[in-house]
């Protein structure tokens, strides 16, 4: 009996793990292979690339960056308890302050270690 309890979650693994496979296989067979130089150039709106693409940006930038995508999407929870607030209890409402005061305490640290400095 207990074999059978697993049966979907055999046959979900096998799906999804054979499902992508099948698909690179028919597409590598479909596509057309015409490899050309052209093919290779990186393109910039009609421009003719200069320099090389490989260079090495400050990684502060990339810090920056994924602050600013934790934070955002941090404050997109804040808008359904603020459309709701009226009918929260006052355990909604502390349970959100603390979340305030993480997202505070997060922020405090960014700018403590410099990652909020641009250059």
């Amino acid at each position: 009996m207990l074999q059978y309890d697993y049966l979907p979650v055999a046959i979900f693994v096998v799906v999804g793990l054979a499902f992508p496979l099948i698909i690179l296989l028919v597409s590598s067979l479909l596509r057309p292979a015409k490899p050309e130089p052209e093919k290779y150039v990186t393109y910039e709106c009609s421009i003719l690339p200069f320099g090389d693409s490989r260079i090495q940006h400050n990684v502060q930038y990339y810090l920056l960056a994924l602050l600013f995508v934790v934070f955002d999407v941090e404050v997109v929870f804040l808008f359904p308890w603020a459309l709701v607030f009226p009918g929260l209890g006052l355990f909604a409402v502390v349970e959100m302050f603390i979340f305030i005061f993480v997202l505070v305490v997060g922020l405090a640290y960014a700018w403590k270690k410099g990652a909020l400095e641009w250059m």
